[in-house]
């Protein structure tokens, strides 16, 4: 048919986008785990990897359908659209992911998404409320909710272990950090990959492919889990560097609890079809853990500065970007891209 010419080559780069969220957050399925040495780095993400896929098999698709229905009006959504905010959120990802920064990648498609919808269609064209607006809120709650969990978690943790020997406890809390680690990446699974299959399903709604409202097709869920934790085992290593070694120096007791607090966080969300980001979360987690017993300056502040200063560039950033790729899109008129017979 006419419009695979141009719907392949789209769902192609929503793929590598897909791709390269996995690689960037593969820092927050296992900075903690390498940063306290419970694994070596190639296992880690192996690990990681292995339970970013797993997740297809246990939750629902809830994540998918705000991406796919709750972000911009129906109507804008077309081929144009869905490259440009495709296009604008891969570059700002590769860009920081070369520089090690560890960026909500899930923002950056939302942020994608509102400035292609912008120029297209105006103000009108973006459902701010509750779509972007309760986004936009949960970037500031989802660090927040995990450095609250992770603070209590290690509160928690010190005291069952206050009368336990170093060794012993050292020793413990090393085999349930493998635990915690798999429990933050079956959320991340859940919560991200699910936003790239939104998308998709989304253009393949806009090109007739299936009928508005229709579920998600299972062949694409399931290609863009394995395709997130493809991304995940290469790893994006700078940006795991950075979370687990240079914003504060973890113990096994602290990974466990920065890794659990962000797993609760991010399964609440999924269930909720709240699209979080997951480097927002283990952040806060890690900077919760870091100031127990008020040892604030265990957190490297200047490091953290970085981080959070990316994180507020990236849905501008992104909407930017992807504005000028469709208005050069449009002033290209490409007919295969129109789905029009090259």
């Amino acid at each position: 048919m006419e419009l695979a010419y141009a719907v392949i080559p789209i769902i192609l780069v929503a793929l590598l986008f897909d791709f390269l969220n996995g690689m960037n957050d593969a820092a927050n399925s296992i900075a903690t785990v390498v940063g306290t040495h419970v694994l070596p780095p190639r296992l880690a993400v192996a690990w990681a990897a292995f339970f970013n896929f797993a997740a297809v098999f246990i939750f629902g698709t809830a994540i998918a359908k705000t991406i796919g229905r709750g972000i911009v009006a129906p109507g804008v959504v077309d081929n144009p659209f869905v490259l440009s905010a495709l296009v604008g959120a891969v570059a700002w990802v590769w860009l920081c992911t070369h520089y090690g920064l560890p960026i909500s990648v899930s923002h950056s498609l939302i942020g994608g998404m509102v400035g292609a919808a912008m120029l297209k269609g105006g103000w009108e064209a973006v459902v701010w409320w509750p779509g972007v607006g309760k986004i936009a809120l949960f970037i500031v709650l989802s660090p927040l909710i995990g450095g609250v969990l992770g603070y209590l978690l290690m509160f928690v943790s010190t005291l069952c272990s206050y009368r336990g020997s170093y060794g012993r406890m050292t020793a413990l809390f090393r085999g349930l950090q493998l635990a915690s680690s798999a429990f933050f990446s079956l959320g991340h699974g859940s919560n991200d990959a699910q936003k790239v299959a939104g998308l998709i399903t989304a253009l393949l709604v806009a090109n007739h492919y299936l009928e508005p409202g229709a579920e998600v097709p299972y062949w694409v869920l399931f290609t863009c889990y394995v395709v997130i934790g493809l991304g995940t085992l290469l790893g994006g290593w700078r940006v795991i560097r950075t979370l687990g070694v240079k914003m504060t120096k973890l113990k096994p007791m602290g990974g466990f609890s920065a890794e659990t607090a962000g797993a609760l966080t991010l399964v609440m969300a999924s269930h909720f079809g709240i699209p979080i980001s997951t480097t927002h979360t283990i952040t806060g987690a890690i900077m919760g853990v870091g100031t127990t017993a008020g040892r604030l300056s265990a957190v490297r502040w200047g490091v953290a500065a970085n981080i959070i200063i990316a994180w507020g560039t990236t849905i501008p950033a992104c909407a930017l970007a992807s504005a000028l790729v469709l208005w050069l899109l449009q002033a290209l008129d490409l007919p295969f891209l129109a789905g029009r017979a090259p």
